[in-house]
């Protein structure tokens, strides 16, 4: 039996898997040059990765677990709340040497879609992205913590509207990443791999946690604080504001 999959952030509720080693896709929604699904794959240390090829575009938001992405053009550990990048025609392998499973928020873009929304964000030339993956972003929180939600209330998200913002970001941060790389520049084992460093990280899965409480269960906004980590209320609604750009309650109402 599979553990540690969890339907929003990766730590609200868990979702047990049967068969281990399989991929299972569920589409949440679809429309015009675009397609978002809920993938949950329980392949883990012993399973063998094998070549796969992107056909479109994708965005997957990764909910919960970790595992490598490989290309051509490099490897990264993909954790919770980071997103993978992947161009149309580029070939990838996944692997699972870390953990068994994980579970992703999947948008995929046709590429004359995708080049569209490219060029809309500034971005010049070739559509493609500068990056293999993006670390959990303050700028990204929001989009990341919809998302997640809607793995539980599909019909109920604004899909559409959250892949083209995402398509948007993701563009415009891959390449701002990219043009900011230095082989001099020496970092930390776990900024290395996470791309943040440990307190943002632990900050951020506990404010996303929180954000899907606030938007999908009733309790008390103090409860919610505390169940996510926070001491007290006076810093979680600081914290949560800084990385949502509004109050907590100001959040549930909108949700």
């Amino acid at each position: 039996m599979l553990r540690g999959l969890y339907a929003a952030s990766g730590d609200d509720f868990l979702a047990k898997i049967a068969v281990v080693g399989k991929t299972r896709s569920r589409v949440l929604a679809r429309g015009d040059g675009w397609t978002v699904s809920d993938v949950v794959c329980t392949s883990g240390p012993d399973d063998r990765p094998f070549e796969e090829r992107h056909a479109d575009f994708s965005i997957a938001i990764v909910a919960a677990g970790t595992f490598e992405y490989r290309s051509a053009a490099g490897r990264e550990l993909m954790t919770p709340g980071s997103l993978l990048l992947g161009s149309a025609g580029q070939s990838f392998e996944c692997g699972h040497e870390h953990g068994v499973g994980d579970r992703c928020v999947a948008f995929w873009y046709a590429p004359a879609y995708f080049e569209r929304l490219a060029a809309d964000a500034g971005a010049r030339g070739t559509a493609r992205f500068g990056a293999l993956r993006l670390p959990p972003l303050r700028a990204l929180s929001p989009l990341v913590a919809r998302a997640c939600t809607g793995i539980g209330h599909p019909l109920g998200a604004a899909w559409e509207e959250i892949g083209v913002r995402l398509a948007a970001q993701a563009m415009q941060l891959s390449v701002a990443r990219e043009a900011r790389l230095s082989p001099y520049h020496f970092l930390r084992t776990f900024e290395r791999i996470t791309g943040v460093t440990p307190h943002q990280y632990l900050l951020r899965v506990r404010l996303r946690r929180a954000a899907t409480a606030l938007a999908t269960e009733p309790g008390k906004v103090v409860d919610v604080a505390l169940e996510s980590g926070f001491g007290d209320l006076s810093n979680f609604n600081r914290a949560f504001r800084a990385e949502f750009g509004v109050s907590p309650r100001a959040y549930r109402r909108a949700g």
